[in-house]
């Protein structure tokens, strides 16, 4: 018994996002270190408008924080898909709902990031790295919401009309979906945040 036609065009869906991801990812990388002018992502610069160097506009922190979020939103993710599919609606209902707030959170930290780089100068006009940044992590932040946007809505189909285990299918969809645009930013964590970090503390030593 093969896969489900569904299932298989969904998992073609995902190649095609995988491959739109990662020139998103190969274009970052290759402007990479290549701004003139700042704001930069790690490097200290001269900020002209409070006349003092400042520090790299990157925070390891807050993204720590948000990407730590978004890692937890996957196992609640696979406990709502138990729940569907064993018809326990409590536990279904409440990690899909659980899921859906932690993408939520994720985004708010996400807003949270881009107003702060913002107000330091910092936007899709300012340099080579201001407008690949903004580029791939918002399309990734786009895809987060269009899966909130999922979930809520398999929550409310669920609270109008039980979703049997035999139409679970329609939760794994989303789930397979959640993990991932989860697993896209681990990627983007680790390439735009960690990995600079991690060249420049061997650079010191």
């Amino acid at each position: 018994m093969g896969l489900p036609n569904l299932k298989v065009g969904f998992w073609t869906f995902i190649g095609s996002e995988t491959l739109f991801f990662g020139s998103l990812i190969a274009t970052y990388m290759a402007y990479a270190g290549k701004s003139l002018v700042g704001p930069f992502p790690h490097e200290p610069w001269i900020d002209v408008a409070l006349g003092r160097e400042t520090d790299g506009i990157l925070s390891i922190l807050v993204t720590s924080i948000s990407a730590f979020v978004l890692l937890a939103s996957s196992f609640a993710m696979v406990m709502a898909l138990n729940g569907f599919q064993t018809n326990n609606r409590g536990r279904a209902r409440l990690w899909i709902l659980v899921t859906a707030v932690l993408g939520l959170l994720f985004l708010g930290f996400q807003a949270f990031e881009f107003t702060e780089f913002y107000h330091k100068g910092l936007s899709l006009q300012s340099n080579l790295f201001g407008s690949s940044f903004f580029v791939l992590t918002g399309f990734h932040g786009t895809h987060v919401a269009f899966g909130v946007l999922w979930l809520l809505t398999i929550f409310v189909m669920d609270m109008r009309k039980p979703i049997p285990p035999r139409d679970s299918l329609k939760v794994e969809l989303v789930g397979l979906y959640w993990h991932f645009v989860d697993i896209v930013w681990i990627v983007i964590f680790t390439f735009v945040y960690l990995v600079p970090v991690i060249e420049e503390f061997g650079g010191q030593r």
